[in-house]
């Protein structure tokens, strides 16, 4: 493949970028890439990915001689014990709840990672059929907002009543149990 902005050598450098849900691809040669800054023209020294995500959340190196920085309550999962030091150092949450446990200081890093909080990708089949429900039923709450907003009424009360039927569908375990 060669590169999209010059057209002359060869693309080695491929970036992808998602901002707000929006992916965006490029495929660069070497030189076009450092022109346009989307790689750096400095080198880094040579490090772990679990060096790389300690740097990133604000832990020191090993080795740096610069000191750790100082976490006033470390937060810590109560499920399964794991704290928010020995995520940055491993990169890795140790069960699903650390999500909600560590929410606070995992949320601006997802932000400023992905763009967004909120998840619009694919579902796994297994869990599709609630999750898409949860997914529907938020769609269907910003769309009642929006339709009171505008005082569209009618639109309101056949959205209210969308909303209600899928809010017992989801507390009656989705159409895994024969729901509709």
């Amino acid at each position: 493949m060669l590169c999209e902005r010059c057209g002359q050598r060869e693309a080695t450098v491929h970036q992808t970028m998602v901002t707000n849900g929006v992916k965006q691809e490029s495929h660069l040669c070497v030189e076009c890439a450092r022109e346009i800054g989307a790689i750096p023209n400095f080198s880094f020294p040579n490090l772990s990915m679990q060096q790389l995500l300690s740097s990133f959340l604000g832990q020191t190196l090993p080795g740096t001689g610069a000191p750790k920085a100082q976490l006033k309550a470390e937060p810590t999962c109560r499920y399964c014990g794991m704290t928010y030091s020995q995520f940055a150092q491993a990169g890795v949450l140790g069960c699903p709840r650390c999500y909600q446990e560590m929410e606070q200081q995992l949320l601006p890093m997802i932000k400023r990672i992905q763009g967004t909080t909120t998840h619009s990708g694919k579902v796994p089949k297994r869990t599709g059929g609630i999750a898409r429900k949860r997914r529907d039923l938020a769609a269907l709450r910003a769309q009642l907002q929006s339709a009171v907003q505008g005082e569209r009424y009618e639109e309101a009360a056949r959205l209210r009543d969308q909303i209600r039927a899928l809010e017992a569908e989801i507390a009656a375990g989705g159409e895994d149990r024969g729901m509709e």
